[in-house]
């Protein structure tokens, strides 16, 4: 598979960055809504004979214009890239949300950005999409600067589930706050993936008799607390099924931040500091305070059990 090129900024670009086919939105989580924008992308690139890009934005408008919300991130930047590389994006072009760009007049960022910094061929926009300053611009005034300025534009209907309900990221949080990863999943086209580096902790799993890799939540949406049947990828590409608990484990003192502790079956090694994605595949109930420690291992073993009856384990 060819590698996407992550491209940032719009200015003073060399000329084979330039020219593309462009999906542009903000794309977190990359779900069926999303693929939609960046499939008409593509067909403009394939018609045109032109390299497919996607344009997003670091950091996401929700950060920059309401820093104080929840967390609410749905993947990271690397996972972001991966799944555009799998959709064949050859450029991932990330635009630094600054002052700058806030300002921007629809029409100055029509001209700028896209005509002049990324000599954009064809723009392809979701049918709820806005930019410029005060989120004036529109898929309509889209297809004007596109006449004015020389390129092509299209614009993705709402797709959705078939019951009316369209795919959405806000979907996506909503699902998995209420406990529902396969929901999520299904907007998504994939599993809902938590991605980041193993931490050192007390190791009280390993002595209960499950070790478990911790990972900070960090800037991704907060899951149902609960414990989740689960599949983990190593950085080396091997996979293996779990059980996990999203939260911050009342039975043990401690704990002020909330983490995903996954025990992977079948599997013992020091991964400590690796990266690792867990995909969260079924919710099996809410988190709960034990009476003691003897009483917590017990529940999790029956957690496993049930985890490797749904992940067939």
């Amino acid at each position: 598979m060819k590698r996407i090129r992550v491209i940032r900024g719009w200015k003073d670009l060399p000329a084979g960055d330039r020219g593309a086919a462009v999906a542009m939105g903000s794309f977190d989580g990359v779900h069926k809504g999303h693929q939609r924008v960046i499939a008409l992308a593509a067909r403009a690139a394939e018609d045109m004979g032109a390299p497919l890009g996607v344009i997003t934005f670091d950091p996401h408008p929700r950060v920059y214009f309401r820093p104080d919300e929840p967390a609410f991130r749905l993947m990271k930047p690397d996972q972001q890239a991966r799944a555009l590389e799998k959709l064949g994006v050859d450029m991932l072009y990330v635009l630094p949300l600054s002052a700058e760009l806030a300002e921007m007049t629809d029409r100055e960022f029509a001209t700028e950005v896209l005509h002049d910094g990324l000599g954009a061929r064809h723009v392809a926009v979701g049918f709820d999409n806005s930019f410029g300053k005060g989120r004036t611009g529109t898929p309509d005034t889209m297809r004007t600067y596109g006449l004015e300025m020389g390129f092509g534009v299209s614009v993705a209907e709402a797709v959705g589930d078939g019951g009316g309900e369209k795919f959405s990221s806000s979907g996506v949080r909503e699902a998995l706050r209420d406990g529902h990863p396969e929901i999520a999943g299904e907007i998504l086209g994939r599993p809902f993936a938590i991605e980041g580096p193993v931490q050192r902790g007390r190791q009280l799993g390993r002595k209960l008799g499950f070790p478990t890799a911790n990972v900070d939540l960090a800037d991704y949406v907060t899951p149902r607390f609960g414990v989740y049947a689960t599949r983990t990828r190593l950085s080396d590409g091997r996979e293996f099924a779990g059980v996990a608990n999203i939260g911050v484990n009342p039975t043990v003192q401690g704990v002020t931040r909330p983490l995903l502790e996954v025990w992977l079956f079948d599997f013992d090694e020091d991964i400590y500091d690796r990266i690792i994605e867990t995909d969260l595949i079924a919710f099996l109930r809410p988190e709960e305070k034990f009476e003691g420690l003897e009483a917590m291992a017990e529940q999790v073993m029956r957690d496993a059990e049930a985890a490797r009856k749904i992940l067939g384990a």
